[in-house]
């Protein structure tokens, strides 16, 4: 990736709470095959930059932690959103507020995250007018912080 898209992102520990996700992530992980391959740190980036400006727009301000080429929003050391292709991010919570639409079930290969705690959205339901998905992103990105900050103590 270009260095003014991003700075260079911490690296997510490799922490038991991690564990599946940073499995997930390594089945698909890939370096750079060319000189024009984006990248994010020493792995291909898998995520399209949109999506990487969409994780930043949850947390501003908050530092970008990456894993195999995805980044990832964390607290703690401890994963809780992720920025995954072109279309989806991964959001780890207990209880999701009403009116959050998930994908958890529309790909068998998520299935390992989704037993995590992980859930599967669109970040372009944010974009429809309020009341009709319920809580903003961005106030789901925060309460995934803070669980992921209570993982940590775990």
């Amino acid at each position: 990736m270009h260095r003014a898209d991003v700075e260079e992102p911490q690296e997510l520990p490799d922490v038991p709470q991690n564990a599946p996700l940073l499995e997930y992530l390594r089945e698909q992980a890939s370096p750079p095959s060319g000189p024009d391959d984006h990248s994010l740190g020493p792995w291909q980036l898998h995520t399209h930059p949109d999506l990487i400006a969409a994780l930043r727009e949850l947390a501003p301000g908050w530092p970008l932690t990456a894993a195999y080429g995805i980044p990832l929003l964390a607290s703690e050391g401890i994963a809780a959103v992720a920025a995954l292709g072109t279309d989806f991010l991964a959001v780890r919570i207990d209880h999701l507020p009403p009116g959050v639409k998930t994908e958890d079930d529309q790909h068998p290969q998520w299935l390992p995250l989704i037993q995590d705690g992980w859930h599967i959205l669109s970040p372009v339901q944010d974009r429809l007018p309020p009341g009709e998905t319920g809580p903003a992103l961005h106030t789901l990105a925060a309460a995934a912080l803070a669980h992921a900050a209570s993982l940590a103590t775990k």
